[in-house]
């Protein structure tokens, strides 16, 4: 929604007049952000612009009585990326529908004009924005109008920028206990898979990740040594692409699978039907519908890339929500992917309750099961 030009025209008019975000009275803070950069800011800050509407995954976590209460405008991605949990807030929240939304920095559809016109105290903007920001001097613009911008990363290398970022975010909307209590929980969960598998130290399969398979046509998008490459190390596996792909995200061709003949196979997907509609992704996530989500992984699997590997033939496929690589929820998808790799070990551990107790203590809207789904399921 953007707002009317008129408007636009009027409150940049005004911008010389009125009183930035930040005041006399307010308490101004000085943070580090992701990015290495000390910024000045009001807090705890009172209205703030999401650069990702995917963002709303930790900010849920910290305002958990109403996660939309600060939030004056956001990027247009969080429907179309996650249209199940979309559906979920929108449901509860009805409001978000009218929330102004933003393009993004990287595609140059970000509306400087707009965001003066909603008068933030910050902007929160993902690290790997950062090349586009610096380009097209974004920062220092909405300096020069007194909003303050500060990175986090949950996606380019979260195991070392997850805690950072929610303690900064914490520390801008005075939540900081309630970040420290979200990180703790994060560790415990980690660690009941790390810890279990320093003391087993069982022999490890080697492992496919495919990154948002159906998507598109091409074959096969993977990860290097972090997101969801370091995962399936923490979970007790070898990641096929760490040795192919240099960075966090990459390509594996379908001769490279073939030659490796991984153990086991994991897709991620998500609904995407609003990105590309009645396509082969996998659709997993809130209240997926199994059975569907079930049937479009063995259709992928019919690729040449799959059709002989081992872990085709041996019915271990799985497919797990995609949103994982970008949310402070990636201790669910190591616990899962640990059952799937190492069955017998972690017998005992109930992802699903993992990710019911996360919604319960941290999260505004109900949980709803369907998150990943495996070939070799019964039901």
């Amino acid at each position: 929604m953007q707002l009317p030009k008129l408007a636009l025209c009027a409150a940049l008019a005004l911008v010389g007049l009125l009183p930035t975000p930040s005041t006399a009275a307010d308490t101004k803070i000085t943070v580090t952000d992701i990015a290495g950069r000390k910024v000045e800011v009001k807090a705890p800050v009172d209205k703030v612009i999401l650069g990702e509407g995917r963002q709303i995954y930790f900010v849920a976590a910290l305002d958990g009585e109403d996660p939309f209460k600060r939030v004056v405008g956001w990027r247009d991605d969080f429907e179309k990326a996650d249209l199940d949990g979309y559906k979920d807030y929108l449901a509860k929240y009805p409001d978000i529908a009218k929330l102004p939304t933003f393009g993004g920095t990287k595609e140059g559809t970000f509306d400087i004009e707009q965001a003066v016109a909603l008068a933030p105290d910050v902007m929160i903007m993902n690290v790997e924005a950062k090349t586009a920001t610096d380009d097209a001097k974004l920062i220092e613009k909405l300096a020069k109008v007194g909003i303050p911008v500060v990175f986090v990363d949950f996606r380019d290398k979260p195991f070392e920028n997850t805690e950072p970022s929610m303690r900064l975010i914490g520390k801008l909307f005075g939540k900081e206990a309630r970040a420290e209590e979200f990180i703790a929980f994060r560790k415990e969960q980690i660690e009941r898979v790390t810890e279990r598998l320093a003391k087993a130290n069982p022999a490890k399969p080697l492992v496919m990740m495919e990154r948002a398979a159906g998507y598109t046509d091409d074959c096969c998008m993977s990860f290097g040594n972090e997101n969801f490459g370091k995962m399936v190390e923490m979970a007790g596996g070898i990641n096929l692409a760490a040795k192919i792909i240099p960075g966090t995200f990459g390509v594996v061709n379908p001769e490279q699978i073939i030659a490796s003949n991984p153990d086991h196979v994991i897709a991620t997907g998500s609904n995407w039907e609003l990105y590309v509609p009645g396509g082969k992704w996998v659709g997993v996530g809130s209240g997926a519908d199994k059975a569907k989500a079930r049937a479009k992984l063995a259709d992928l699997m019919k690729r040449p890339a799959f059709t002989g590997v081992k872990a085709v033939q041996n019915g271990q496929v799985h497919a797990i929500w995609h949103q994982f690589y970008n949310s402070p929820y990636q201790f669910v998808a190591i616990q899962q992917m640990a059952k799937w790799l190492h069955p017998e070990l972690f017998e005992g551990l109930d992802p699903d309750q993992t990710m019911r107790t996360l919604y319960e203590r941290f999260l505004p809207v109900a949980y709803k099961p369907g998150y990943w789904v495996s070939l070799a399921d019964k039901e």
